[in-house]
């Protein structure tokens, strides 16, 4: 790469920096100062906090490497705002973020400013040697980032689900629709490729998790063309799907009875009618859109129920792998998944509207090497008792979606955007 093309593309890295920072703002913004410190269960994080936390990766593993007089904006916030880098030091504990109430919502806005003061300045003058060593550290704190404008989404979904004034963050309903009768679609199967191909150039970014590309073989299969919808859901609930333990995974019976769970996360019965909790109000349950926020457990449940499966995760990216990366993502008109297009003969909302649980577990692909340094414990750590999701969902970032993309949550997680495709015939893998 010659010297104009390298300073062309730092150019371009410091106007998608401005982009992916002001965009975590815009979502930040409808909330007050109190909103983004509440922390209503240990697996959401306060708005601030996340404001924060993206922050101090730009800082700790950016500034802290090229500054010459490096000094942190703060010294306690290397502390507080570590999420789980055990190599950085230690960190404050994650379900006590909420207990924090300094620095505060606009504190988090004067550190965000001031790293991004310096982050500009280092973009701006970086020489060409050192911008080429530096762009992958960088382009992976922008999708970083881009993670948590999702969970920040679902996150102050929960806090103001647990207000009885039943706030709104903000949007509309989307408009009604009809995603016409559960189609099939068949799918070859046979000796094929998943994973990325390990180019990390725009807009070929990846993580860790999804290399190295791979062979696997699969039985000829099916997939429905669309998500389950809510009445469908309510057909479930109404033949006692939540009462019978021969439908659920021993765990899964376990969380049923423990938690009580009678229907999806957010949903709750008034008068016998059921009522969705979403970023944009509180409203009927619309039998056209599709079922989200179940958990793993569930969405096995379902299939059972439904005589079907889930898909394995090589399924869904080896049908996937050809369709144009478009759907219902960073809806910030409704916030909340969209009621399936007209049936068309191929697979609908295989991206966004919502993340699609697989029956794969969460585990390295063949050949996988965890990166080294303390960014290698960005996802290699966890690849023990979670389970795989595809697709990306309504909250999912522009830019922030491909067929190889690995989700994974713990079986039992309700809080994020999650629903289910159906899967028949085929042996998984």
């Amino acid at each position: 790469m010659n010297v104009s093309s390298v300073k062309t593309v730092a150019h371009s890295a410091l106007a998608r920096y401005d982009q992916v920072r002001a965009h975590t703002e815009r979502l930040a913004a409808p909330l007050t100062p109190e909103d983004q410190t509440v922390q209503s269960m240990p697996d959401v994080s306060p708005t601030k906090w996340h404001r924060a936390h993206v922050t101090w990766f730009f800082e700790t593993f950016v500034l802290a490497d090229q500054e010459p007089d490096f000094a942190p904006f703060q010294d306690k916030y290397w502390f507080l705002f570590n999420s789980y880098y055990e190599a950085i030091g230690p960190r404050y504990s994650r379900p006590m973020r909420g207990v924090i109430s300094r620095p505060g919502a606009h504190d988090v806005a004067d550190y965000r400013s001031n790293v991004d003061d310096r982050m500009r300045d280092l973009l701006d003058r970086v020489d060409d040697g050192t911008f080429t060593k530096l762009a992958p550290i960088v382009e992976l704190g922008f999708h970083h980032e881009q993670q948590h404008q999702e969970l920040l989404l679902m996150d102050i979904k929960h806090v103001l689900s647990l207000n009885p004034l039943q706030p709104v963050y903000a949007g509309r309903p989307a408009p009604p629709g009809d995603p016409g009768p559960m189609g099939w679609v068949d799918v070859a199967g046979g000796l094929v490729e998943i994973g990325h191909s390990g180019d990390t150039s725009e807009p070929g970014f990846c993580f860790d998790n999804e290399l190295p590309r791979h062979q696997q073989w699969l039985e000829p299969y099916r997939l429905a063309d669309r998500l389950v919808t809510n009445g469908e859901w309510l057909e479930f609930i109404a033949d006692g799907g939540y009462q019978r333990p021969a439908l659920w995974l021993s765990d899964g019976w376990g969380k049923v009875q423990a938690e009580e769970w009678t229907a999806p996360a957010y949903w709750s019965q008034v008068d016998g009618q059921w009522f969705e909790h979403t970023l944009h109000g509180t409203w009927p349950v619309d039998p056209s859109l599709p079922a989200c926020h179940v958990s793993h457990y569930e969405a096995d449940a379902f299939a059972t129920w439904a005589g079907k499966r889930l898909p394995t995760e090589a399924e869904w990216e080896h049908a996937a792998r050809d369709h144009e990366v478009e759907g219902n993502l960073a809806d910030l008109e409704s916030f909340h998944p969209r009621v399936a297009g007209a049936p068309d003969g191929r697979l609908r909302q295989l991206f966004g509207d919502c993340w699609e649980w697989t029956s794969s577990a969460y585990l390295p692909y063949p050949g996988f090497q965890v990166p080294d340094g303390a960014i290698g414990e960005y996802n290699g750590k966890f690849m023990s008792g979670q389970m795989v999701l595809r697709g990306g969902c309504a909250l999912t970032p522009p830019g922030h979606a491909r067929s190889s993309y690995r989700n994974f949550f713990p079986a039992g997680a309700r809080w994020p955007v999650t629903g289910v495709r159906l899967a028949d015939g085929g042996a998984p893998a």
